[in-house]
């Protein structure tokens, strides 16, 4: 991504970055920490021990003597409902969000502690959606928070005005009943299945959940906020946000990308291990004749499909006749063994040759963007979706939880982008369905396609030399780079005193 700021922070600008433990939020936070440190800010990135190695390639790439970002390592506090020894979301079952985010609430006073020994403390606090309580932090210290949302504009909005409405079921066991945001643009709509998981699990009175509702309560309360979204892809969704919140302290920075690489040992560094080595992917790939005419099946870093829905996913593919890369997420803790993440017997022989199975973590990008790639069946997260729009792929949608189906509205309903092919975390695909749906969009050029190559032009020219997203960028630098903390704060200057 580009760079023009005009003003340059001075060394004063320290900031703190606090990611939340779950892939798809650390990834795009950390690209965020890489432009801004680009930029000349100093930063400190708050992470807990296990977390520590998904920022070496960050650290890795600012490696000199006026290093700029520096590490703060605090062991996670534990909680009744996080096993011992797990410190990312993205080895444990979905409901271990809410958890997460309560634990995470205990290093109030550890970072209280911190800022008010340091020689030159943070002006400002960076800090994920899952982690509100941080704007009471700063508060307490006379600073100034910014929300950062790995999720588009669209999907925020429709998370604030849950949060901010609290609606609730006419009857409590009705998971049909349709609830309407009239206040958002395009009154989006869904049911009440489809709406936060971490909303639907509020219990009013519960502690974790008002702890959680308070820190969704601060959001809307903290200072600025930076959205992994750029102009031209949600524009209308950024005018509300600035509407609602009531100011324009709103920067749209995306797509966040991972810096350019040109060999292939960068990529791999971002996800895990891999039962298939990113050459051999490479190599695949290549051998691939045609361009556009492979579909890339993946649904994230946190879903883990049932025996059931593999069988039935797998049947679609081996049916439609198409050429496939499918990476397949194991089980996690908290999964009955047996039951999940396992490829029907025989399945990679039957395929072999136009069919390439890797077990574990694949190259998102690096695939997506290969010419033989044609198509994405994908669950809607976030960052996938803004992967495949920089790729220009179109996408087949089956939406599963958390912010997917409000993304799957704005990619499907409106941009038209993509073709739903499934909804729900629990629901089985027809697998003739599938297949007919998947032959025929790779065999056609379709109004998908198009649109997707329009959209990913628009998503490079926010990202380059005087494009939106830089000209944010820089924006929020400037505003960053103006913050100081006052002289003689009374707040900073009480604490170290110990009153």
């Amino acid at each position: 991504m580009g760079s023009s700021s005009t003003t340059t922070p001075t060394h004063a600008t320290h900031l703190l970055v606090f990611p939340y433990p779950a892939q798809g939020h650390m990834i795009p936070l950390l690209d965020l920490t890489h432009q801004l440190a680009n930029r000349g800010l100093t930063i400190t990135i708050l992470v807990t021990p296990k977390n520590l190695p998904f920022l070496q390639p960050l650290l890795s790439a600012h490696n000199h003597p006026n290093n700029s970002i520096q590490t703060l390592v605090l062991p996670l506090p534990s909680h009744p409902s996080l096993p011992a020894g797990f410190e990312n979301v993205k080895d444990l079952p979905v409901h271990s969000f809410l958890a997460m985010m309560c634990a995470l609430g205990q290093l109030h006073h550890p970072l209280l502690r911190w800022f008010t020994s340091h020689p030159n403390p943070p002006v400002a606090i960076i800090s994920d959606m899952f982690l509100g309580w941080a704007h009471r932090l700063a508060t307490q210290l006379g600073i100034q928070r910014l929300l950062f949302s790995p999720s588009g504009a669209l999907a925020l909005s429709v998370i604030d005005s849950l949060w901010h409405l609290l609606p609730k079921r006419d009857d409590p066991n009705d998971q049909n009943q349709v609830f309407s945001f009239p206040q958002i643009p395009n009154s989006p709509k869904y049911p009440w299945w489809q709406l936060s998981t971490v909303y639907r699990s509020y219990v009013e009175g519960d502690p974790d959940s008002e702890f959680i509702k308070d820190g969704f309560d601060a959001n809307r309360a903290s200072w600025g906020l930076v959205v992994n979204s750029f102009t031209e892809l949600e524009r209308v969704y950024l005018e509300h946000l600035k509407n609602e919140l009531g100011h324009d302290r709103v920067w749209a920075v995306g797509p966040l990308l991972p810096p350019d690489n040109d060999d292939l040992s960068g990529p791999a560094q971002r996800g895990g291990s891999s039962s298939v080595s990113v050459d051999r992917i490479k190599c695949w790939l290549d051998a691939c004749v045609e361009d556009h005419k492979v579909v890339y099946v993946c649904f994230g870093t946190q879903a883990v499909l049932t025996n059931r829905q593999m069988e039935a996913l797998a049947s679609g593919l081996e049916k439609s006749g198409v050429r496939f890369v499918w990476s397949v997420k194991s089980p996690t803790k908290g999964h009955a063994e047996g039951h999940y993440g396992a490829v029907p017997p025989g399945f990679d022989d039957r395929v072999a040759g136009r069919g390439l199975v890797i077990r574990g973590w694949a190259p998102q990008v690096f695939i997506l963007r290969h010419r033989a790639v044609g198509l994405f069946l994908t669950h809607c997260g976030w960052n996938s979706a803004l992967e495949a729009v920089v790729a220009g792929v179109p996408m087949l949608a089956w939406p599963m939880g958390a912010d997917q189906f409000s993304n799957a509205t704005l990619l499907v309903d409106q941009l038209k982008v993509g073709v739903r092919v499934c909804e729900g975390a629990g629901s089985v695909p027809d697998s003739d369905e599938l297949a007919r749906v998947v032959a025929e969009s790779v065999s056609e050029k379709r109004v998908a396609r198009e649109r997707a190559v329009e959209l990913r032009e628009a998503a490079l020219e926010a990202i380059k030399e005087g494009g939106s997203s830089v000209k944010e960028l820089d924006s929020l630098v400037d505003r960053l780079a103006a913050l100081e903390i006052p002289a003689g704060s009374k707040n900073l200057q009480s604490m170290r005193n110990g009153n």
